[in-house]
């Protein structure tokens, strides 16, 4: 089993390249961190390069065999994006997928704008939790291989399609779907339980700041919001996205 001790080391210095994202998108590759997403991930059929850990937790690693790497405690600090060191840090590589393998899937979520990590994560693992079939990611929403945006997913990322594509080309695909808008003081808003979930649709979620663009709102056949409490301005995007999400499961029970 090959051992690296020293945080000069080739593969050491390009593992911490792939903290950028204009690294990633050269060679294709990212970092999963911690034993959980690892797990996930190689359980996934994502296509592991290496795996980096101590020898305090190699033998949680058995599983991967021949691609773990023993390093130091200082090599696993410096390759890792946490402020509190995983268990190990994986190489591994990008899985690169097209709007037209999931063209016929009912169950959709399309997300504009998110520039959040964390609530990107979050909505990914709402969306795990709550049977949606794929995603769209629309605009300028932060990378899906964001170590921050991994980590907040805990592997769920690794179970369903999650595509980058445009608003236009989303309608195209999927022109039988009712496209759902998240919208707020917008006319003809209905509740989200009065929506037919049973139909193939597509909820669209906007940014934290701004909500869905006007290009957005103009090609949904829904529109709907979260009624909530006059005391409260506005929900999270994480939290509402994952109550509609929620909501629109009930159909399944």
């Amino acid at each position: 089993m090959l051992e690296i001790t020293s945080v000069s080391n080739t593969k050491i210095k390009d593992v911490v390249k792939l903290h950028q994202k204009k690294y990633r998108n050269e060679k294709g590759l990212f970092i999963i961190e911690g034993y959980k997403p690892i797990f996930e991930g190689f359980n996934s059929k994502i296509e592991i390069e290496n795996i980096y850990t101590t020898q305090k937790h190699v033998e949680k690693f058995n599983f991967a065999k021949d691609k773990v790497i023993i390093v130091t405690d200082a090599v696993l600090e410096k390759i890792s994006t946490t402020d509190s060191m995983p268990e190990a840090v994986a190489v591994a590589k990008q899985n690169k997928q097209s709007i037209e393998q999931i063209k016929n899937k009912k169950r959709i979520l399309l997300l504009e704008n998110v520039k959040d990590a964390g609530n990107l994560g979050t909505l990914i693992r709402s969306a795990c939790a709550f049977s949606i079939d794929g995603i769209l990611l629309c605009g300028d929403t932060v990378d899906i291989y964001n170590p921050k945006v991994i980590r907040s997913t805990v592997g769920a990322m690794f179970k369903l399609p999650i595509i980058k594509t445009t608003i236009e080309d989303a309608k195209k695909a999927f022109n039988s779907s009712k496209f759902i808008a998240t919208v707020v003081n917008h006319k003809n808003i209905v509740t989200p339980e009065a929506i037919n979930y049973k139909d193939a649709f597509v909820i669209m979620c906007g940014s934290e700041a701004d909500g869905l663009t006007q290009e957005a709102i103009s090609v949904a056949d829904i529109k709907t919001t979260i009624p909530i409490s006059s005391k409260t301005e506005s929900l999270n995007l994480s939290t509402a996205g994952s109550i509609l999400l929620y909501i629109s499961s009930t159909c399944l029970i």
